[in-house]
């Protein structure tokens, strides 16, 4: 599993951010957007002043896709026609008027949100459940990390555990997840840690999961600064309650022997006597980049395991060889994808390996509420 931050480093950063962000509901009418040198900045007309900050990537994202303009047009106008970029995003931001959340942090634009976004927000989300993990007194938080998008606790119970095989021990755990910005939402996932290699899978199955979808806002101004009053303060005291009694119930001991069940089954079940195809078939339908498949093969071979179990192993190893935590997070997920596949017998794995997540995001909203 890869490590992040330690849990006072996340707390210090989920403070800073606290007191550096800002949200606005704003009307498109009262927004303007000027591209220089490839950096685009935002200005936000309020009653009685403008604010400016620069979008981030995530931003230009979101901002294309609402306007409905072509993601490889948008860019190749950023980069090489910017007059052109500002010209059509501010004709499209007053055609079409409507409301919208902006979330800004450190100066950036760091998401282009529907009215409607409820904010589930990372400091207030690990007030409710620091308290909860310290009460739970075999619980361990092993792992944590904040990044641009999404913020991870990994927790495990070392209470409870099992041999897959001999000698070969795993822990039940469970993943808390959260994004601000509209990348997907609140999740309370299963999570079995493996001793003898330190790597985490996520289980696909009995995810808990609290979408940021709420109420729109209602105000007549053109643009504004969302502040946290004491109503939306009540509001998510009320919803961080079901999380906690979410968390309370993820670390089911049930549920933990039927993974492992599933596990021990795995290790019956080859994914045939080429490791090589095997890779590349797995990395073309899941989309792995080269350095993901060349570590997912040399770990393949180096556990001289061709079951789905050996495969699962490669994947979730390969997730502590890459940089960016949020991927290595996918890669444990990978692994639950893997775990959680039918396999006819007599048949290799390779062939009924599906379409991931990932590649069907491709033509979903990256926003959860519109």
């Amino acid at each position: 599993m890869k490590q992040g931050k330690s849990i006072i480093q996340l707390a210090q950063e989920l403070d800073r951010q606290r007191q550096a962000r800002k949200d606005y509901m704003a009307d498109t009418r009262s927004l303007y957007v000027k591209t220089n040198g490839g950096r685009s900045q935002l200005t936000i007309h309020l009653d009685d002043a403008a604010e400016s900050f620069l979008l981030n990537e995530l931003a230009h994202k979101q901002l294309a896709e609402r306007l409905q303009i072509p993601q490889k047009y948008y860019h190749k106008m950023r980069f090489e026609y910017p007059s052109l970029l500002d010209e059509n995003v501010n004709s499209w931001l007053g055609k079409n008027p409507e409301r919208r959340m902006i979330r800004t942090l450190d100066g950036q634009v760091r998401a282009f949100l529907s009215d409607r976004y409820r904010r589930l927000d990372n400091l207030e989300l690990a007030d409710a459940i620091f308290p909860l993990i310290q009460d739970m007194k075999t619980t361990e938080i092993v792992s944590s990390e904040i990044t641009e998008t999404h913020m991870y606790i990994k927790i495990i119970n070392k209470r409870l555990k099992a041999e897959v095989a001999v000698g070969d021990v795993v822990q039940a755990g469970l993943v808390i997840s959260n994004s601000e910005v509209g990348l997907g939402s609140l999740k309370v996932e299963p999570l079995i840690f493996r001793l003898v290699c330190k790597n985490g899978l996520i289980i696909k199955d009995y995810a808990q999961k609290r979408y940021h979808v709420g109420k729109q806002i209602e105000n007549d101004d053109s643009a504004y600064e969302i502040f946290s009053d004491e109503t939306l303060a009540q509001d998510d005291k009320a919803f961080f309650m079901k999380v906690q009694d979410t968390v309370r119930v993820a670390i089911d001991e049930s549920k933990f022997r039927l993974s492992v069940e599933k596990l021990r089954v795995t290790m019956q079940e080859s994914t045939g006597s080429d490791p090589v195809k095997a890779v590349e078939v797995l990395a073309d339908r899941y989309m792995l980049n080269q350095g993901e498949r060349g570590s997912i093969l040399r770990h393949f071979i180096m556990g001289a395991d061709n079951s789905r179990y050996g495969l699962i192993n490669a994947v979730t190893r390969a997730s502590q060889d890459v940089d960016d935590y949020t991927r290595a997070t996918e890669l444990e997920r990978l692994g639950g994808e893997l775990l959680a596949l039918p396999l006819d017998k007599g048949k290799e794995l390779v062939p009924v390996i599906p379409p991931s997540e990932r590649q069907l995001a491709n033509i979903i909203p990256l926003e959860i509420a519109r």
